[in-house]
């Protein structure tokens, strides 16, 4: 499996998974089978497939640690921009069916509708780390305050679940935000465990 993970197809094999529900949702919506609401259904399964994606790309640490397998950590950029892939299709179709592209409505809409301004804000991060991403970016900043901003995305998980969590208090309906704070919940616990451990 160690040497699998080290091919160079390895890294194009992964990206192929991780960009599979892009290809599903497409040929659902070609298809014409994405139910009575379409868009609905394309923003709820794109906000899914973020969250979905930001589990994975922060089970990558705990993973190395406890498989003993540092060949994972070749892969973490690649998944972080797979999230914020799908977080910016997500806000495409936020804005695209929801607003119709209409900024003004768009402002209003944040103003009014906390969950949209944690999914905004978690989408602010994302973008920044994104950015910020690559090998150039890590010279400029230097590697210890690139290190620092890129922990963002503790911050973008936990907006991330506020905003799933307040999208469905309207519907007293929590069963899978649990699941997801569940998961989250876990793999940061992961990790202030081991800074403690460490002080």
């Amino acid at each position: 499996m160690r040497a699998a993970l080290r091919h160079p197809a390895a890294w194009w094999a992964l990206l192929g998974l991780g960009c599979l529900p892009w290809v599903w949702l497409l040929a659902q919506t070609l298809g014409d089978q994405l139910g009575p609401n379409p868009a609905e259904a394309l923003i709820r399964a794109t906000g899914d497939w973020t969250l979905r994606s930001l589990c994975v790309v922060l089970a990558v640490s705990p993973l190395r640690t406890w498989l003993g397998w540092p060949e994972l950590l070749r892969f973490r950029r690649m998944l972080g921009l797979l999230v914020f892939a799908y977080a910016s299709l997500h806000l495409l179709c936020y804005a695209w069916f929801d607003m119709g592209f209409d900024l003004a409505d768009t402002l209003k809409d944040l103003i009014k509708r906390p969950f949209i301004w944690l999914g905004f804000s978690a989408f602010v991060i994302l973008l920044a780390l994104a950015a910020t991403s690559f090998n150039p970016a890590v010279r400029w900043l230097g590697g210890r305050r690139w290190q620092l901003l890129h922990r963002g995305v503790y911050g973008v998980a936990v907006l991330a679940v506020l905003h799933f969590w307040w999208m469905r208090a309207g519907k007293q309906d929590f069963a899978e935000v649990l699941v997801y704070a569940g998961i989250l919940a876990g793999l940061l616990g992961w990790r202030v465990m081991r800074f403690v451990r460490r002080r």
